[in-house]
């Protein structure tokens, strides 16, 4: 599947160092090398490090940027990555400099240097994250280095893997949903997507499966309009982790769209290719799931998927057609392409019925119109409650996930008036299209419950590199609710 580098943590070794084989990183301040270890290895390599610290070239470095030594003198190394550090950078940098170190490094043996270094467990984990490759679909590059051994070398390497501990189990769940969203559709049908979230159940999670018949029987019409049209069978996947007491759940809820060709309201054939990860807010429930169950959380949370594929078909829903969702009330399907919320209304719904949360969360690629809005560098939120909403905001932000609130109110609301049923999926204009869909949401919560909904369609993938990833799925939000949880629902 993907390939994410492991990293050992080893004690710091001045003969194993300079043997490494490889390239080798290290953490070099704006005068020059600190530390012994760092000192040291300058010595070794007949002051290489100091001239460059001295060079013009160093002063217009920024911290966190890597400068490369190529075959330096006095070690083995084939490369030296001198890394830009301020002692004062916090720990969001130091995860963004292990991002461009990986960058860097690309593949074979890559040894860091962290004696010393402040937050190295959050230098770990954004070179784990940026480190993140998706080739299960393509043949092995020969010519290309093997896969390497990543080492890690700091004073005290048992402090630093027990502080590493609980980032590898955030690596791991980010890398879960960008293989999720990365997967094409053909080999991520809603069986498969299925599968590998009842393969967890090895983690801890209790995972269940609800099938069509059983869908039916609950009255998930909405959700069921729009699978309709296709031959893989609807679904919707229930997966607990109940590492808390006896309070109620935070109920995670995604959108699992596993194609979305906007069924009988056709999208354009240009860029239709992308809508692969239209199962992006599913992606991010399952992948936070698993972070939460291999860390062992202190806290009782439930994700709930709702799998579908949105084609069209003879049998497919239509423009115009009214269906019931399981709240009772009836939905006049004006766009079929705007099928998301139809699936997020059912699952909500039966989330609240079920499980009583404390909270709930829904996660989307909802709406273009909220990439016109915010671009790729934010995700949507909209919340019917304040704290809640600052709660998440903050710990995006901690993260380093960009997240920006958006207003909700009775005037977006008016447009969702149907003629024939109590509502249309889709507004009578253009007009705050983000905004509308939220408003459809909220008709699905009930009173009481606090509420946010995150629509991810600007941030679940990106078309370049970033500082944390290659192009591709990103994993937004896993690390932010998974921060939400350890900061508001764990004693």
């Amino acid at each position: 599947m993907s390939r994410t580098p492991r990293i050992d943590f080893l004690p710091h070794d001045p003969q194993a160092l300079a043997q490494s084989a490889g390239r080798l990183a290290v953490f070099v301040a704006a005068q020059g090398p600190e530390g012994e270890a760092a000192r040291a290895l300058d010595t070794a390599m007949g002051g290489a490090l100091s001239r460059l610290a001295a060079s013009a070239r160093w002063e217009r470095a920024k911290p966190g940027e890597v400068i490369e030594i190529a075959v330096p003198a006095g070690v083995a190394a084939e490369a030296v990555l001198a890394v830009r550090h301020d002692a004062e950078v916090d720990r969001l940098a130091l995860r963004r400099a292990g991002g461009a170190i990986a960058a860097a490094a690309g593949r074979g043996d890559l040894t860091v240097l962290a004696s010393g270094l402040r937050h190295a467990d959050e230098m770990a984990l954004g070179l784990a994250l940026r480190a993140y490759r998706f080739d299960a679909h393509q043949k092995p590059d020969e010519s290309a280095d093997p896969e390497g051994r990543v080492r890690v070398m700091s004073d005290d390497s048992e402090a630093l893997a027990a502080a590493a501990g609980p980032m590898a189990a955030i690596a791991e769940g980010v890398a879960f949903t960008r293989d999720l969203v990365n997967e094409p559709a053909n080999v991520l049908t809603t069986d498969d997507f299925a599968a590998r979230l009842a393969a967890m159940q090895e983690l801890g999670l209790e995972v269940e499966i609800l099938e069509e018949d059983e869908l039916e029987k609950l009255g998930m019409g909405a959700l069921l309009a729009v699978g309709q049209g296709s031959d893989s069978p609807s679904k919707v996947v229930v997966m607990r982790w109940n590492g808390g007491g006896d309070e109620a759940p935070l109920a995670l809820v995604g959108k699992g769209v596993v194609f979305d060709t906007g069924g009988i309201s056709l999208k354009p054939a240009a860029g239709m290719e992308d809508m692969t990860m239209d199962m992006g807010g599913a992606g991010t429930v399952a992948g936070t799931m698993r972070a939460l169950a291999l860390r062992r959380a202190k806290a009782n949370v439930v994700g709930l998927v709702g799998l579908v594929e949105n084609m069209p078909s003879g049998n497919a829903t239509r423009p115009g057609d009214v269906v019931r969702s399981m709240k009772g009330d009836t939905i006049e399907v004006i766009n079929t392409d705007a099928e998301g919320r139809l699936v997020l209304a059912d699952v909500m719904w039966y989330a609240q019925e079920r499980f009583k949360p404390a909270g709930m969360i829904d996660l989307a690629t909802l709406t273009g119109a909220i990439i016109v809005a915010l671009g790729h560098e934010n995700t949507g939120v909209f919340s019917n409650e304040d704290g809640f909403a600052e709660a998440l905001l903050s710990a995006a932000q901690a993260e380093g996930e960009g997240a920006w609130r958006l207003p909700m109110g009775e005037a977006y609301d008016k447009v969702l008036k149907s003629r024939v049923a109590d509502m249309r999926n889709v507004g009578t204009g253009r007009e705050g299209g983000s905004i509308t869909a939220a408003q459809f949401l909220k008709r699905f919560v009930q009173d009481g419950t606090p509420w946010i909904h995150l629509d991810i369609a600007g941030t679940a993938s990106l078309k370049s590199d970033w500082a944390l990833g290659p192009k591709g799925a990103t994993g937004w939000g896993v690390m932010a609710l998974n921060r939400l949880v350890a900061d508001r629902y764990e004693g």
